[in-house]
């Protein structure tokens, strides 16, 4: 039994809540599960079951809280129970409470069987499925190990009403002799003691006690708008409408036990504290077994582990293992194996080994490239002979969690992967992690709006002035930008309810590529539920939760720069007559760090953005590790911790690098000093500061989230007094904590930046090299990456590339490079240095409304013979009239109906008839139709794909434009610091970084190039229409120049959008 609370010896009678709802029972809790265990803290409860309705979503998070208060907490979930069977069983509600690891076993699986056999984010349970479950589950009849409780229904106290309790208490003491309870919810209604009458009758006659309930579904009482909007969210209709369907009062809150103790007999009071101590059962009783049939026979998992090591070893070092290298991987595989994580990586060596086998290119991050076993096994190729290791910084002993490894595949082709470890695993053994989908701005503002019967109009035209970067306080301002009085009450309240709401959880998705597998059935781990997409399942826990509990999760995550190059490196490889692959890039190659440093990097991976390209030409890249610190520097962490201009002038010689000791030296000396990476961090607080490299992970942990929980003070005298005893100077500790501090949760990790600076290096080398097929293999790669495929294509053809039309006699879905040979040379007869580049065609893909099914169609019928009509085409291709008219108006018909009007008009006529009139060819005369003016086909190209491969729009308008004193880009670029200058040009890019403290930068491009602005916070506020919502757009400001690096400063914004007309142009924008 509980031991009575402090509080109870006062007088106060003790007191379980039983029944208690999360805001993981979506739209019905309006609480966190944080704030519930808190509460019932502070009221002094016995204990807290937290009982979302099929879902144990919440309870991670609540034993967290509930372990740091020493509260408590008991497992469970509620359950509405239909039956349609017909087989004359109750339906009925109830909670199910875990005694023990079995019975949580029991409700997860409960759980999971009502989750999987029905669509997402609904359930289906029958009575049936605990009294006679079906044959693959007959270890959950009766639920052992469970207790339950009967919900009756309220007020229940007419003759039918208490039939059909008896009818259910009877079921409930048959199918849970002993384990049956039948609550008492008093709520101040109007029928309450009728309620309880019948309660207590009821129960004496079929042996059930009573218990004390609260159905408790927020923390205080002042919640209660809140859950009425939520259920008016829920319902789908305003408040005002809802009626019944709401609470009566408040009273469904955390209630003090004064309250309850005059509310409830005590007898059902007690009750609750019984039911208590039988459930004994904690989370913290989960042990997760990792797979095992990743070990073949005859092999233990660290003598395969081993094997595999040294065999991966032998092929990565062909000249032999570097001593160094093998002294880590002994220093890995020891560690590996005292904790006992074998399986775990031979888990990710098997799924990365299916991968390479399907020629699906592949590649680890993250903390596991600072492992020499992660290297050896190909699971990352960060070389450990090239970088300093940290393996703490992966696995520790103080620790004791299992390893993350992050593997990258081609995001085109991982579901390929997925699939592989379902069949694998089965559904059963293996599902995704989840991810909370919480209430942001636009979705509080508009949920909210709807449930207080807002116009919906007008919700939409707030809901599209809000933009992510708008806080909470700027609601009210959001309102009156639509034109509403802020000051008015339903303006308040409108606002009010949706801060409350804001990361609320709305549902349930799925994580990327978080996998959780285990040896067991995995559903008596975490419950599992269907995904939206088909052949998906989810589990109900986040990473985060998985963390917590230190659960395994393998990562099996998508990158589109994998897709592309891989396809670039097929089509190098079909050009050079050879295969080449990823390691025959040479390396340190000068052409490439020579666009590197021009900042030529459009398209390229990591180093496209326009922060990276401001800081390419300043760092000026010359070798590879100088890439690892130019993905990592241009990060939150180093800018917010003050280290980019320290290490830039170190860098260029303008300060002195300087290190207080050997041991400092040996931490900084590879980024000059100034700590960049999370692993020196760690080393800097192991050499100076006298840490364990267990304890450094754990303050890099601190680190990470520190801004969200705190806690990074208490390592303040751990580092600043070690250090200091050290000999260390105090002004040198604090500026070492303070940038530890800088870091936060966006320190980045040595490892992460230098798997991405191979990727890096190798689309630089692509574009520097092979252009038209770094081109095509971006092209054939969307969606993905910075840019859109018109900037994409200007770049190239400003490199020289010739890029030709999608053409329906030519073209295959994806583009494709077609070689140039010269008149009177046979194919294949000159080589490779003197061979120019191919020009690109454009595939079917990049036409806007045509499926992949109708362009498969398309090549196989002309691969029969070539087209002889838009007729033949459409009735050998099987297309209907949507297809056909995609195809002209894209331009593409021409060999076939001439130009794009003239297509339209046979596209029009040559639909199939779907009857006996089918196979015959209808003879009809055409009419001579006028072509389109070059305005109307480049409208119509970026209608139809997003770009033209005509004039430039804004050539078109240049006279206009020269009028206005607006200066071309190519112009702009000679102008020198401090130069007034004017610019216009179609917004492709909108970027409000979350370290810019509010600078919003825009790229403009025009037929001459592209120029990058910046628009200071008080511009964006005074101009805020402007500047997020005009395509084109003119901008008076101060041109800066600094080397190579060019902006212009804005100082007034001109929306000229007026003069595209119809054209259709779309940006970017990540703001």
């Amino acid at each position: 039994m509980l031991s009575d609370p402090p509080s109870s010896i006062q007088g106060l009678p003790a007191y379980a809540e039983l029944f208690c709802l999360s805001n993981f029972s979506f739209l019905q809790g309006a609480s966190h599960a944080e704030e519930l265990v808190a509460r019932a803290v502070q009221l002094g409860y016995a204990a807290l079951a937290l009982t979302d309705e099929c879902s144990l979503a919440g309870v991670v998070r609540a034993h967290g809280e509930a372990k740091k208060a020493k509260l408590p907490l008991i497992v469970g979930a509620h359950f509405h129970l239909h039956d349609d069977s017909g087989g004359g069983e109750p339906a009925l509600s109830l909670i199910l409470l875990a005694q023990n690891r079995n019975g949580y076993g029991n409700l997860s699986e409960l759980i999971t069987l009502g989750r999987t056999r029905s669509e997402k984010g609904s359930y289906l349970l029958r009575p049936a499925d605990l009294d006679a479950p079906p044959p693959q589950l007959t270890h959950l009849k009766g639920m052992p190990d469970c207790l339950a409780i009967l919900l009756p229904a309220y007020p229940g106290h007419e003759p039918a009403g208490v039939d059909r309790l008896h009818a259910q208490a009877a079921w409930m003491a048959r199918v849970f002799p002993g384990r049956a309870w039948i609550g008492l919810n008093l709520l101040h209604r109007a029928f309450d003691d009728a309620h309880r009458a019948t309660i207590e009758e009821v129960g004496w006659q079929h042996g059930l006690p009573i218990v004390a309930l609260g159905h408790v579904v927020m923390h205080v009482r002042s919640r209660k708008p809140l859950q009425d909007t939520m259920s008016a969210i829920r319902i789908g209709k305003p408040v005002a409408e809802c009626g019944y369907a709401l609470a009566q009062n408040a009273e469904q809150h955390l209630r003090s036990r004064v309250r309850l103790g005059n509310i409830y007999p005590r007898a059902a009071l007690q009750e609750t504290l019984r039911i208590a101590g039988l459930c004994t059962f904690s989370l913290d009783e989960l042990r997760y077994e990792y797979p095992d049939e990743v070990v073949p026979s005859g092999h233990t998992a660290s003598s395969y582990l081993r094997s595999e090591t040294y065999i991966g070893a032998h092929r990565r070092f062909r000249d032999g293992i570097p001593a160094a290298v093998q002294q880590q991987v002994e220093h890995e595989l020891m560690l590996i194996a005292e904790m006992g994580y074998e399986h775990y990586f031979l888990t990710v060596y098997d799924i990365v080994r299916f991968a390479r086998s399907q020629h699906i290119l592949c590649q680890g991050r993250g903390s596991a490239a600072n492992s020499a076993v992660c290297y050896c096994l190909g699971i990352t190729e960060v070389d450990p002979a090239r970088a300093n290791l940290l393996f703490e910084r992966f696995i520790s002993k103080e620790r004791n969690e299992p390893p993350d490894i992050d593997v990258d595949f081609e995001h085109q082709r991982r579901e390929e992967v997925i699939q592989y470890i379902y069949r694998k695993y089965g559904r059963t053994r293996a599902a995704l992690a989840a991810v909370v989908i919480s209430y942001r701005p636009k979705s509080a503002l508009r949920d909210s709006g709807r449930a207080l019967g807002i116009d919906l109009a007008i919700v939409e035209r707030v809901c599209k002035q809000h933009h992510w970067f708008d806080g909470k306080a700027d609601l009210l301002n959001r309102l009156a930008d639509s034109g509403l009085d802020r000051e008015a009450p339903l303006s308040q309240q409108w606002a009010s309810l949706a801060q409350r709401l804001l990361g609320f959880p709305r549902h349930l998705s799925q994580h990327p590529g978080g996998f959780v597998m285990a040896r067991g059935k995995l559903s008596r781990l975490v419950p599992i539920e269907n995904a939206t997409m088909p052949e998906r399942s989810v589990i109900q826990w986040d990473k985060d939760d998985l963390e917590e509990l230190g659960l395994m999760k393998v990562d099996v995550l998508a990158l589109g720069m994998l897709s592309m190059l891989r396809r670039g490196l097929e089509l190098v490889g079909q050009r050079r007559g050879t295969v080449f692959e990823m390691q025959d890039i040479p390396p340190d190659d000068k052409p490439t760090y020579d666009m590197i440093c021009k900042a030529d990097t459009v398209g390229v991976f990591q180093i496209e953005s326009r922060a990276q390209m401001s800081m390419l030409p300043r760092m000026k890249p010359r070798r590879f590790y100088d890439l690892v610190i130019e993905v990592a520097v241009v990060r939150p962490g180093p800018i917010q911790g003050g280290m980019v201009h320290p290490y830039l002038r170190r860098r260029e010689g303008k300060d002195p690098v300087h290190y207080p000791s050997p041991e400092m030296e040996r931490a900084l000396s590879r980024t000059l000093g100034v700590p960049i990476f999370q692993e020196q961090v760690m080393q800097v607080a192991i050499l100076a500061a006298g840490f364990t490299p267990g304890e450094a992970d754990q303050l890099r942990r601190a680190m990470a989230a520190w801004k969200r929980k705190g806690g990074l003070e208490k390592y303040y005298e751990r580092i600043v007094g070690g250090m200091l005893a050290r000999g260390y100077e105090q002004s040198f500790a604090e500026q070492i904590f303070s940038q530890i501090q800088g870091f936060g949760e966006y320190g980045f990790p040595e490892s992460h930046a230098a798997s991405f600076a191979l990727l890096a290096y190798a689309s630089s080398w692509l574009k520097c090299h092979e252009p038209a097929a770094f081109l095509c293999a971006l092209l054939n790669s969307q969606p993905m990456g910075f840019y859109s495929p018109s900037q994409l294509v200007q770049d190239a053809r400003r490199h020289g590339i010739e890029v030709r039309p999608a053409d329906v006699t030519l073209s295959g879905w994806d583009s494709t490079l077609e070689e140039f040979v010269p008149a009177g040379a046979a194919p294949g007869s000159v080589r490779d240095g003197a061979r120019p580049q191919p020009a690109v065609r454009l595939g079917l893909r990049m036409l806007r409304g045509l499926s992949a099914e109708a362009g498969e169609r398309i090549e196989v019928a002309r691969a029969v013979r070539p087209f002889a009509s838009v007729a033949d085409l459409a009735r050998r291709a099987h297309l209907d009239r949507g297809d056909l008219q995609v195809l002209a108006g894209a331009n593409v018909l021409g060999v076939l109906a001439g130009h794009r009007r003239q297509a339209l008009w046979e596209a029009v006529g040559a639909v199939p008839d779907r009857d006996l009139l089918r196979p015959t060819e209808p003879v009809e005369e055409t009419p001579l139709l006028a072509p389109p003016s070059e305005g109307q086909d480049i409208v119509g190209d970026y209608r139809a794909q997003g770009l033209t491969l005509g004039r430039h729009p804004l050539a078109l308008l240049r006279t206009q434009l020269l009028a206005k004193r607006f200066i071309p880009a190519e112009v702009l670029m000679d102008f020198q610091n401090g130069q007034l200058a004017r610019a216009c040009g179609i917004v492709t890019v909108r970027q409000r970084p979350g370290t810019a403290k509010g600078v919003l930068f825009l790229t403009l491009e025009d037929e001459t190039g592209n120029v990058n602005v910046i628009v200071w916070p008080t511009l964006v506020d005074q101009q805020r229409r402007e500047v997020l919502h005009a395509p084109l757009l003119g901008v008076y400001g101060v041109w800066q120049r600094e080397g190579e690096v060019r902006h212009l400063v804005a100082k007034r914004l001109v929306d000229m959008s007026h003069l595209l007309g119809k054209l259709d142009t779309r940006s970017r924008d990540f703001c």
